[in-house]
Parts: structure tokens; C-alpha cells; sequence
């Protein structure tokens, strides 16, 4: 956690779920100049006059070092082979601020998780709470869906959402219906009166499809996003160049930071200047 601007935050997680090596790069580049015979990796030299059969392919896969990749990334800038090497991460808790911002990366490969989805639980808790606006912020608080840590402001989020999901109550004819599934309106008589117990009942009912469509618009930018993103290594140069800046947001500068911090130095060494 971090402290900004009179605000605590927790940092993203991140792990590093495949990456697909230099080799390739170092291929692609060598086929560019013709140079396969003085690559320092024996298997490179040996596909100059050769086509690579499948143990060979795992080789090239496996090489951690190319003093041409080097070379290339830093003296002659000839940074289109870096495109040939592919990283895939994923990521765990950083904001829908941040995706707002990640998203203007053009180049990449991301899902997220979709708020279309998977909005059930706090408008199950909503619709539990049967206007009890104490249960319906205790019960947020317990889903941990934002990046702010300070109780007292997640407090105030959530009673705002609470408000906003009230006076749509007051807009729309029959609430409920675009609430919860249809199979499940019964439990709104079973259990009146009893929040916790309706709470459990929708939870472990069948979820309304698309519940996100009619309520989206009650979150902000500090719920919790996750999401898998896969960059080619020149991407990731120019991801990690404007990111992990002392001009960038500080909650995607994190992010850059958890992501270099599990990318190999193989890459890194190609994409990262030495300070």
C-alpha cells in the first residue's frame, strides 16, 4: 500500500504466465543480414544452410543471450525484430483509472475481466439490503473491489453507489426484474425482512445475464480491474519508456514497475536502458 495525495492504495499484482524467448528475434534479424554464421547460439549458425527440426525449434526458444539483439536494440535502433518476441502477463488489482490509460497501448492482446459480467454480487447486495444502506456498505466493503484502502473513503463510494442505485430504483418500473433472474424473484417474498438470508439466496441462485448493462454506470474509476495482456517486446519498450516515467499516473507507473519487475532480463536488457 501507498499513501497519495492524502489517500492510501494498494499496488497491483502481476505474474508473468509465458514468454516466448529471444530466439525468433535473433532468427528474424539474422535472416534480415544474412549473418546466421556469427551468431554466438550454434543452433542459429547451423539453420543458415538448414531448416530447424522441432528440438532445434526448442533451442532457439531457449537461447537467454544475442550480442546482434543488443546491437540492434541499442546502437542501430532497428527495433522491429524486437516484435517477434511476445510476453503475456497477468494482472490483479490495479483500477479501471488505469485501464482507461493501459487501453491507448495499441499494440497488445487484453482481456479483461468484463463489469457486463460480473456486477451480480452488488446488485444482489442492493436488492438484499431491501433499503438498508448500512447493510449494503458493509457487505461492499467485504467484496474488496477497490484500490482505495481508507474505510472511511471506500464508505463514502459506496453510499454514493447505494444513492445512485436508489434513485434509479425510483426511474425504473419494475426494479427488480433487471435485477435478478427471473428464477430468482421468489426469494424477494421468501426472505423479506431478512437481508443476510436473501443475500445468500441470490448469490447462490442463477445470475442475471448482463446484469452490468443497467448498472454500470454506479462504479468509478477505483474498482478493481484484472486482466490478461500480451505485448510484443518492441510494445513493451515503448509501454515501459512512457510508464515507468515521473510523468505518468502514478497508478500505471506501478503497474509498468510490477510488470518489469517479472520480466526476465533477457528482455529487459533489449528494451530497458541501464541507468
Amino acid at each position: 500500500m501507498e499513501q497519495m495525495y492524502g489517500i492510501e492504495y494498494s499496488k497491483p499484482e502481476v505474474i508473468l504466465l509465458q514468454d516466448t524467448g529471444i530466439g525468433v528475434a535473433e532468427t528474424a534479424a539474422r535472416t534480415c543480414y544474412d549473418s546466421f554464421s556469427n551468431s554466438e547460439n550454434e543452433v542459429i549458425n547451423y539453420i543458415e544452410d538448414n531448416l530447424p527440426d522441432a528440438n532445434m525449434c526448442d533451442d532457439i526458444n531457449s537461447i537467454e543471450d544475442s550480442s546482434l539483439l543488443g546491437d540492434l536494440s541499442w546502437t542501430y535502433f532497428h527495433h522491429s525484430i524486437l516484435e517477434h518476441a511476445n510476453l503475456s502477463f497477468l494482472i490483479r488489482g490495479t483500477s479501471r483509472g488505469v485501464l482507461q490509460e493501459h487501453a491507448r497501448h495499441r499494440i497488445q492482446a487484453i482481456s479483461v475481466r468484463s463489469t457486463r459480467y460480473t456486477m451480480s454480487s452488488i446488485i444482489n447486495a442492493f436488492v438484499a439490503a431491501q433499503g438498508d444502506k448500512e447493510f449494503f456498505i458493509n457487505k461492499i466493503l467485504s467484496f474488496d473491489m477497490f484500490v482505495t484502502c481508507d474505510e472511511g473513503y471506500n464508505r463514502v463510494e459506496i453510499a454514493s453507489m447505494f444513492d445512485k442505485l436508489s434513485y434509479q430504483q425510483t426511474k425504473v418500473e419494475d426494479f427488480n426484474s433487471i435485477s435478478v433472474a427471473k428464477s430468482s424473484l421468489g426469494f424477494l417474498q421468501d426472505f423479506k425482512n431478512d437481508s443476510d438470508g436473501l443475500f445468500v439466496a441470490l448469490q447462490a441462485g442463477k445470475k442475471k445475464r448482463n446484469v452490468g448493462d443497467a448498472f454500470k454506470h454506479i462504479i468509478t474509476d477505483n474498482v478493481k480491474v484484472d486482466m490478461v495482456v500480451t505485448f510484443n517486446l518492441r510494445s513493451l519498450k515503448n509501454y515501459f519508456t512512457l510508464r515507468d516515467s515521473g510523468a505518468a499516473y502514478f497508478q500505471i507507473r506501478w503497474l509498468a514497475q510490477e510488470m518489469m519487475k517479472v520480466t526476465p532480463s533477457k528482455y529487459l536488457d533489449l528494451i530497458v536502458k541501464k541507468k
